[in-house]
């Protein structure tokens, strides 16, 4: 499994777009094949920035994501209501306590 951590800001006035847009596409982006896991974070100091992670069955079916048309639209959109420009990593889950 591959764990996919994005770190969003955006435009204070532009919160509520990117909110309403993700509300929008998140069941289509948690459906895609080969994604396990998604959720959404929204930091308590500056609330402008949020955060994906989202878990991939593996590279591979990230990378299909990324070339699809569902994340053109997604990515084409949501770019516009930046601040910053956006950072990602994709990481290995070493453990997880529940």
């Amino acid at each position: 499994m591959l764990v996919r951590i994005v770190k969003l800001t955006f435009q204070a006035d532009k919160i509520a777009a990117f909110l309403n847009n993700f509300n929008e596409i998140k069941h289509q982006i948690r459906s895609f094949e080969g994604n396990e896991f998604l959720e959404l974070y929204q930091d308590k100091q500056d609330a402008r920035i949020f955060f994906t992670y989202s878990y991939w069955k593996d590279e591979a079916a990230l990378e299909k994501y990324r070339q699809s048309e569902l994340f053109n639209e997604v990515w084409s959109y949501t770019k516009t209501l930046f601040a910053d420009k956006p950072e990602a990593w994709s990481v290995d889950k070493l453990a997880s306590l529940v």
